[in-house]
């Protein structure tokens, strides 16, 4: 959300979503950047958001506003600020380097907007160097970006952009690293959003970018865990602790071999289940 606009600012206090994404780079003019800081700077720091993530989008480390987006961002102290188009280890490691210069104790993340070809291409030296850059957490897909610099045509299945966002999910699961699915523009088309949350979350991916109040509660079911999925991980998790199966490889369960690795699915899924109800 722009951030200089105030009543978005103030719902996102009252919105069922895990992060809120305020932005001073492509929804602010450039003659409102400065305007848009101060109010970031005000919202971020007096407004309650609660558990939701802050998460503070900066202008390009290659433009003249990134200095003054990163001071902010040192004030304001959010969870995480968001890099745009992100295209090289050094792109990170640089503004780690700006980070650290204002605390390097602040334990604000780097989140990368992964939205160009040569960022695709680039992908795993970029996650790679989360393991010198501690601060990356987490890749942000950028797909209309994407697209649009590949002379890319997006059908609703994403068919084209498959093996890219594929690619990307790869070197972040391998990296250890968060990944946000892509924003789904046509915001009246719940049908269509819902579909690709849920292609989304069977892929992997951690979560999903949201342009509108509408999507939440949508991508908060598929992301979810289900109740008939929580109960099978319960049943998985109470099997494997009874006396006779505590070092058992595998247990029988409705007719199903499970097998330890399972039983690693099931707690996290029931991981997940806690974490969200103990949030919302």
């Amino acid at each position: 959300m722009p951030a200089s606009n105030a009543r978005a600012m103030e719902k996102a206090m009252t919105l069922a979503a895990d992060a809120i994404i305020v932005d001073l780079e492509d929804s602010v003019a450039p003659d409102s950047k400065k305007a848009a800081r101060q109010a970031a700077l005000q919202a971020l720091r007096d407004n309650d958001y609660g558990y939701r993530k802050r998460v503070l989008r900066v202008n390009g480390p290659d433009t003249d506003w990134f200095l003054d987006d990163i001071a902010v961002a040192g004030e304001a102290r959010p969870d995480a600020i968001l890099v745009p188009k992100v295209e090289s280890a050094s792109m990170i490691e640089h503004v780690q380097q700006q980070l650290d210069k204002l605390d390097p104790n602040s334990g604000v993340q780097i989140w990368a907007m992964m939205e160009t070809p040569k960022a695709v291409v680039n992908a795993t030296e970029i996650a790679a160097c989360s393991e010198q850059c501690t601060r990356l957490s987490t890749f942000c897909i950028g797909n209309n970006d994407l697209a649009r610099e590949a002379d890319m045509k997006v059908t609703s299945d994403r068919t084209l952009l498959m093996p890219w966002l594929l690619q990307l999910l790869l070197i972040a699961k391998a990296f250890k690293l968060s990944i946000l699915d892509g924003v789904y523009n046509d915001f009246a088309d719940l049908q269509g959003f819902a579909a690709e949350c849920t292609q989304g979350a069977a892929m992997g991916m951690t979560g999903k970018t949201l342009i509108h109040p509408k999507q939440i509660d949508i991508a908060n079911a598929a992301f979810a865990p289900s109740e008939e999925e929580v109960a099978n991980a319960q049943r998985i998790v109470d099997t494997f602790a009874l006396a006779e199966n505590l070092n058992a490889g595998v247990v029988q369960i409705n007719g199903r071999m499970i097998e330890r690795l399972h039983l690693d699915m099931a707690r996290n899924t029931l991981d997940v289940a806690n974490r969200i109800k103990n949030i919302r």
